[in-house]
């Protein structure tokens, strides 16, 4: 089984359209996960009908025992991130405040604050329009440790693919390269990187260039949008090939992209010409996961 993955430096490049289309236009042994658990929204296009769902618990909150507490106030002291506050000469958590560090737990003298575990996420299960299984997930509203949601996602979505015999994974990750970002590639056979010609597209594209390299993941580009820009995409031609990226695909500016999803549909299945493009796209994957044997 095969890992590709999907990410672009920066939001708006086309990365979730591209993901779709290629789902659309994969081979039939192939599963999904949307690792983008800021804002997944694979599901918006795939109208997928919910196989599991499982809670998400990762971070620690601070919780006061009032029958124990004596308001002494020594927890709102040493808190550094202004998390507990006084009322009415009581002390009370503001839990969007709290990191769940644990410090105020460790300096009550009564002992009158435990740190409790809180659901940050849900990671859904489904089945899909396509007959392809998909792993999502939703991070609740000012949760952290996103990147231990999308390593729960990728992992569940992994031991489903092998213990199926499923041919490959494929993946549409965050945009930008921080942990949801870092976490997706862990694992990877190959990252498929969408950019588009923009100075920020470009700039960002060498950015995450950078962070694959750590990882030692071979890597594909498609650079969408690619005639906005004639001059940045000759810049972009030439930075691939100098870091030794395949350009799998030049898609010029098309409204078939935002006219498919205003439909519910990918791109690849709006347009037959995209579909062909996409297609190819796929052979190309096929030959370098298949360089990896």
């Amino acid at each position: 089984m095969k890992e590709i993955v999907v990410i672009s430096g920066k939001g708006g490049t086309g990365k979730t359209s591209v993901a779709l289309s290629l789902a659309c236009t994969g081979p039939e042994k192939i599963v999904l996960a949307d690792c983008d658990v800021d804002a997944s929204d694979l599901h918006l296009i795939l109208k997928p009908q919910k196989i599991s769902e499982d809670d998400f618990y990762s971070s620690d909150l601070a919780v006061i025992d009032y029958d124990k507490c004596t308001d002494c106030g020594k927890c709102s002291e040493i808190c550094r991130f202004d998390a507990i506050g006084n009322r009415e000469n009581k002390y009370y958590i503001n839990d969007l405040n709290c990191e769940g560090c644990g410090y105020c737990s460790h300096v009550c003298p009564v002992k009158a604050i435990s740190m409790v575990k809180q659901k940050d996420g849900v990671l859904t299960v489904s089945d899909t329009r396509l007959g392809k299984r998909l792993f999502h997930a939703e991070l609740g509203p000012g949760a952290e440790n996103s990147g231990k949601l999308v390593a729960k996602v990728k992992n569940t979505a992994k031991k489903y693919a092998r213990e199926n015999e499923y041919d490959y994974l494929l993946v549409d990750g965050s945009p930008g390269i921080g942990c949801p970002v870092i976490s997706s590639l862990s694992g990877a056979d190959l990252v498929v990187l969408v950019t588009e010609t923009t100075l920020s597209g470009f700039s960002d594209l060498k950015r995450v260039v950078e962070l694959v390299k750590k990882f030692r993941i071979k890597m594909g580009c498609i650079i969408n949008k690619s005639d906005i820009n004639a001059e940045i995409c000759g810049d972009i031609r030439e930075y691939l090939e100098s870091e030794n990226i395949e350009l799998m695909s030049e898609i010029p500016y098309t409204e078939d992209f935002p006219r498919a999803i205003s439909e519910g549909l990918s791109p690849a299945e709006y347009s037959l010409d995209l579909k062909k493009e996409f297609e190819q796209i796929w052979n190309k994957i096929i030959n370098l996961t298949g360089e990896m044997k």
